[in-house]
C-alpha cells in the first residue's frame, strides 16, 4: 500500500522554530485534515510531505512507487494552451507508463516464452497495464468533462485561453488538474477557496468516494466535517492526532483545554503577584537578595500558552438604529444582461430583524440582487422600497479595490468609529487577524484579502440596521468567521447575504430565498435543503455516480433509513461518551490538585489512596478514548 512516512521533522525560520519534532503518517486510505492558528506551519509542514521544502532534521520513507500531488492556497498561473490541453498535461505521468510498458513488451518479443525471464515481464508489463487502465487515461475525455462540470466550468470554456480566466477560475484549474492525476496522496490548502456551495458539494462527494489518501488545510467547518476522520493539530511547532471529524476534534479539544486555561489563568496570577513584589522589593536594600531571586524564579518558569483560538473576543458593533416593522420590499424586480434574464419578477416583503441568506447555483443572480437592494445597481426593472428609518451597509467581494490609503490601518479604522469603541479597535482588528505590528502597516500594501478583511469590519462599526453581505466570510479563518457569527447573531437589524460557507449558512439564517425561482423558505438553510426534492449535494453526488465508477451514492430508500438509525445511534452514544470524558477530565484536573496539596502529599496514606484514585482516573479515560475513537472512525 501506498504510504509517505516522516518521523521526529523539524524547521525554523531563523530563531523561530515552526515545527518541533513532527511525526506524520498518511496512507492511501488517510482521510485527514491539519488545523491550527494562522501562521502555525500548516502550509509549512505540506510543503514538507509535498517534498518543497527540506526540513532541518527528521527522517522520511515513501513507499516506492507511491504519487503525491499538491495544490497550494494561491499563486498558480496558467497561461499557452487551451483548457483542454492544459488538463491533458495532467495524464503526463501516464507517458512515462505507457513508454515503460511498450518496452516490455518489445523486450518479450525478442525472447522465448518458456524462459522465466518472460514470466518476469508478462507481469511486469501486466501491472503497467493495470495502472494505466486505472489513470483513466482511456477515458480521459469523459474525466476531464465531469471534473471540470463539477468544479463550475461550462462546456464552452473547454476550448478557452487559460490566460483568459480570473484568478479564482485560475486556481479551479489547478485543482482539476491535481484531482485528474489521481494520486496516491491528495495534499490540498484551502481547495474551497475559490469554490461556489455547489462546486464544493461536488468535491465532497469526489473526495469520499476517492481510492486514495489526502490531507486537506480548509476553513469551512462544514467541509471538514464531511470529509475527514482524523485531525492533525499544528501547535506551538507540535503536531497531535485526534480521530474523528473536525467537530468532534473540537470537542475533545475543548475538554482538553479547560485544564491549560486553569493552569494559564493560575499562572498569569502568580507572574502578576511576583511581578508586584518585585516592584515593591527592588529598591530596598534590605529585600534586594530577594527580589533578584524572584527575578530568576520568572526568567525560569515555563511559560503556559494557550491557542489562539482560545483567546476568543466577543466584538460587538453598534446598535442598529430603530426602524419601521418592514424593513425593505420589492416589487417585479427584474435585470437582464444583454440577453441573459438574471433576475424576473421577484416580489418579496422583509420584516426587520429577520435573516435572509440567498441561495442557487452560479448566474442565479444571488450578488446581482443584492447589488440592487444596496442600491450600488440602479438599472433594474421594479421598485425597491426601505421602511421607515432604514440605513444600508454594504459589503461586496470586490470591495477591496476601493481600499489604497496611505494610511496605517489603526489610524484609517479610527478615522470614522465611534467614540466608544476606539478603546476596543485593537481586539475587533485581531479578531479580523491584524494582529500586533499588523495594525501599523500602510493600508495601500496590505493584500487583496487583507484589505476586504478591513473593508468589512469598517463596514460594521457604522451605527447601520440593515447589512447587506456578499461573501463576508471568504478571507477568514475559522475562529474569525466564529466571532462574526457570534456578532452577526446579536446584531439588531436586518441582513440578506450570500454565503458558500455551508456552516456560516445555517447558523446565520432564518429563511432561505431561492434564486433564480425567487421562492422563500420559511426556514434555514438546512431547512432549505431538507424541503427542496433534489438537493444541491444530492445533484452532484447523482452526476458524479451517472458519470463515474469511482462510487455508488444510489442509496434504495429503506438503506438509506437503516444508515441514518445507526448514524444516529452512533452519534448519540457518542455524545455520552464525550460527557463522560468531560467529567473524568475534570475528576482528574481535581485529582493532580489535591495530590499537590502539602497535607496530602505530606502524608503518604492518603497520598497513596489519591494517587489510586488518579491513576484509576487515567486508565478509565484511556478506555474511554479508545471506545470514542472506534465510534468517531464509523
Amino acid at each position: 500500500m501506498a504510504f509517505v512516512q516522516f518521523n521526529n521533522v523539524s524547521l525554523a525560520f531563523g530563531d523561530i522554530d515552526i515545527l518541533k519534532n513532527v511525526s506524520l503518517r498518511l496512507a492511501g486510505k488517510s482521510r485527514c485534515c491539519l488545523t491550527g492558528a494562522n501562521g502555525s506551519g500548516k502550509s509549512t509542514l505540506m510543503k514538507i510531505i509535498a517534498g518543497i521544502l527540506k526540513p532541518d532534521s527528521g527522517e522520511h520513507s515513501i513507499q516506492k512507487g507511491t504519487r503525491i500531488s499538491y495544490l497550494p492556497q494561491s499563486g498558480i498561473v496558467h497561461y499557452g494552451k487551451s483548457l483542454r490541453e492544459e488538463m491533458e498535461s495532467a495524464f503526463g505521468f501516464v507517458h512515462e507508463l505507457i513508454n515503460r510498458m511498450e518496452e516490455k513488451a518489445e523486450k518479450l518479443g525478442n525472447i522465448k516464452s518458456d524462459k522465466p525471464l518472460a514470466k518476469n515481464l508478462i507481469e511486469e508489463h501486466h501491472n503497467l497495464q493495470e495502472q494505466i487502465e486505472a489513470s483513466g487515461y482511456y477515458r480521459r475525455d469523459a474525466e476531464i468533462s465531469i471534473i471540470l462540470n463539477g468544479l463550475g466550468f461550462s462546456s464552452s470554456d473547454i476550448e478557452r485561453n487559460t490566460k483568459e480566466f480570473s484568478g479564482g477560475w485560475q486556481m479551479r484549474i489547478a485543482l482539476a488538474k491535481v484531482l485528474l492525476e489521481k494520486p496516491d496522496i491528495l495534499l490540498l490548502d484551502e481547495p474551497t477557496n475559490y469554490l461556489d456551495i455547489e462546486a464544493r458539494h461536488w468535491l465532497e462527494n469526489w473526495l469520499l468516494s476517492f481510492n486514495g489518501g489526502y490531507l486537506l488545510v480548509s476553513h469551512d467547518r462544514y467541509f471538514l466535517d464531511t470529509c475527514v476522520n482524523e485531525v492533525y493539530e499544528v501547535f506551538k511547532g507540535n503536531l497531535k492526532r485526534y480521530a474523528g471529524n473536525y467537530t468532534s476534534y473540537e470537542n475533545v479539544r475543548k475538554i482538553e483545554l479547560e485544564g491549560i486555561v486553569k493552569k494559564y489563568n493560575q499562572q498569569q496570577e502568580e507572574i502578576t503577584k511576583t511581578e508586584n513584589l518585585i516592584r515593591r522589593f527592588r529598591y530596598k536594600a534590605s529585600k534586594a537578595a530577594f527580589a533578584q531571586d524572584l527575578v530568576k524564579r520568572l526568567e525560569k518558569m515555563e511559560k503556559i500558552e494557550i491557542p489562539e483560538s482560545l483567546k476568543k473576543i466577543n466584538i460587538s458593533f453598534p446598535p442598529a438604529p430603530h426602524s419601521g416593522k418592514m424593513a425593505l420590499t420589492l416589487e417585479d424586480i427584474g435585470k437582464s444582461y444583454g440577453n441573459t434574464r438574471v433576475l424576473s419578477g421577484l416580489n418579496l416583503i422583509i420584516e426587520a430583524g429577520e435573516r435572509i441568506v440567498a441561495a442557487g447555483p452560479n448566474g442565479a443572480g444571488k450578488t446581482t440582487l443584492l447589488r440592487i437592494i444596496a442600491g450600488v445597481d440602479k438599472d433594474y426593472e421594479g421598485n425597491v422600497k426601505y421602511g421607515t428609518g432604514i440605513s444600508v451597509g454594504y459589503f461586496s467581494q470586490d470591495a477591496a479595490e476601493s481600499l489604497s490609503l496611505d494610511m496605517q490601518v489603526i489610524e484609517f479604522m479610527e478615522q470614522d468609529a465611534p467614540t466608544a469603541l476606539v478603546p476596543k479597535l485593537r481586539d475587533m482588528l485581531g479578531a479580523f487577524l491584524f494582529r500586533g505590528d499588523d495594525v501599523y502597516k500602510s493600508v495601500s500594501v496590505l493584500s487583496g484579502g487583507e484589505k476586504s478583511r478591513l473593508a468589512l469590519l469598517k463596514m460594521l462599526l457604522k451605527p447601520l440596521n440593515l447589512l447587506v453581505l456578499d461573501e463576508p466570510t471568504n478571507h477568514l479563518d475559522l475562529t474569525s468567521k466564529d466571532i462574526l457569527l457570534d456578532a452577526l447573531n446579536s446584531f439588531g437589524g436586518t441582513i440578506i447575504f450570500v454565503s458558500h460557507d455551508r456552516y456560516f449558512m445555517e447558523k446565520l439564517s432564518t429563511k432561505t430565498l431561492e434564486l433564480p425561482s425567487a421562492k422563500l423558505y420559511y426556514g434555514n438553510y438546512a431547512y432549505y435543503l431538507e424541503k427542496t426534492t433534489e438537493t444541491p449535494a444530492n445533484t452532484a453526488a447523482q452526476k458524479h455516480s451517472d458519470t463515474s465508477n469511482t462510487g455508488n451514492f444510489n442509496d434504495t430508500r429503506s438503506e438509506f433509513k437503516q444508515k441514518q438509525a445507526q448514524a444516529r445511534k452512533l452519534k448519540k452514544l457518542e455524545e455520552e461518551i464525550l460527557a463522560q470524558l468531560e467529567e473524568l477530565e475534570k475528576q482528574k484536573v481535581s485529582l493532580e490538585e489535591e495530590l499537590s496539596l502539602p497535607e496530602i502529599y505530606s502524608n503518604g496514606e492518603k497520598a497513596k489512596a489519591v494517587k489510586q484514585q488518579l491513576d484509576n482516573c487515567i486508565k478509565e479515560i484511556e478506555a474511554k478514548t479508545i471506545k470514542w475513537e472506534e465510534i468517531a472512525g464509523n
